[in-house]
């Protein structure tokens, strides 16, 4: 698995937190294990830029993902194809807000809006309540089973 985590920011981010997350959630999602990766941390101008770009919405957002190759998430006794999965583009500032709001670090929202990212790549949507039901659920699951695993202690 090939995951670059550029950080163009002067925010306090753990990229290597990131990466580790990203890792768990492609290898849960059963994502070929050569599949490329690219986490694009940014200030808010670009994300404005981005967002108006492609959304043709006002204002930063907190994270946009750009599919790729539009591989899908693997399934058991199949080997899942082969690709590059696309790009996540994350504005730290905009998160470590969103944090503040919902009472959490902003680290968890980073990891959070990561997981997200990637299931947005691997084509969950949350346009419909059915689909936002679905993408939810599994993006916490998720991030609580990669919070957990990171926190269990090692032998």
């Amino acid at each position: 698995m090939s995951i670059d985590v550029i950080d163009e920011t002067d925010d306090d981010v753990d990229t290597l937190e990131l990466l580790s997350c990203a890792q768990y959630v492609m290898a849960q999602m059963r994502v070929h294990p050569q599949a490329d990766l690219c986490i694009k941390l940014v200030d808010e101008a670009v994300m404005e830029v981005l967002h108006v770009q492609w959304m043709d919405l006002p204002g930063p957002t907190d994270v946009m993902s750009f599919p790729m190759d539009e591989l899908r998430p693997g399934k058991e006794g199949k080997e899942p194809e082969e690709g590059t999965l696309g790009d996540i583009v994350l504005c730290p500032s905009v998160a470590t807000r969103q944090a503040a709001e919902a009472g959490h670090a902003p680290m968890e929202e980073m990891l959070l809006l990561t997981t997200h990212g990637i299931l947005h790549l691997l084509g969950y949507d949350h346009a419909e309540a059915d689909e936002e039901r679905e993408m939810f659920e599994l993006q916490r699951q998720l991030l609580l089973t990669f919070l957990a695993a990171r926190n269990r202690p090692t032998a």
